[in-house]
């Protein structure tokens, strides 16, 4: 494994920690998955996706982004992913 690659999953590590442990982790949500929301605007939509995500480039890379964009001081109980919802299923689709 590449340095820049190792060190972009230890970035998303220390961010997912950020931020589970800023927000309440509700009753729905099964152990090994977390809470994100995906889409434009209000109009998010509130998803529960497993842990194993975290493995993905590409969702490493949408963390950092949420990070840059939203940052993690707010007040809902997920992870705000700053990706249309369409193209959050298409890529899940592609990649996994």
């Amino acid at each position: 494994m590449g340095i820049f690659k190792f060190t972009k999953i230890l970035h998303a590590m220390q961010i997912f920690r950020r931020m589970l442990s800023s927000s309440t982790h509700k009753a729905d949500v099964p152990k090994g998955f977390f809470v994100i929301y995906v889409g434009e605007n209000k109009n998010k939509k509130r998803l529960v996706v497993p842990l194993s995500y975290l493995k993905h480039p590409w969702f490493l890379n949408l963390l950092m982004r949420a990070e840059e964009e939203y940052g993690f001081d707010h007040h809902m109980d997920g992870l705000m992913i700053p990706c249309r919802e369409d193209s959050f299923q298409t890529i899940i689709e592609k990649e996994i």
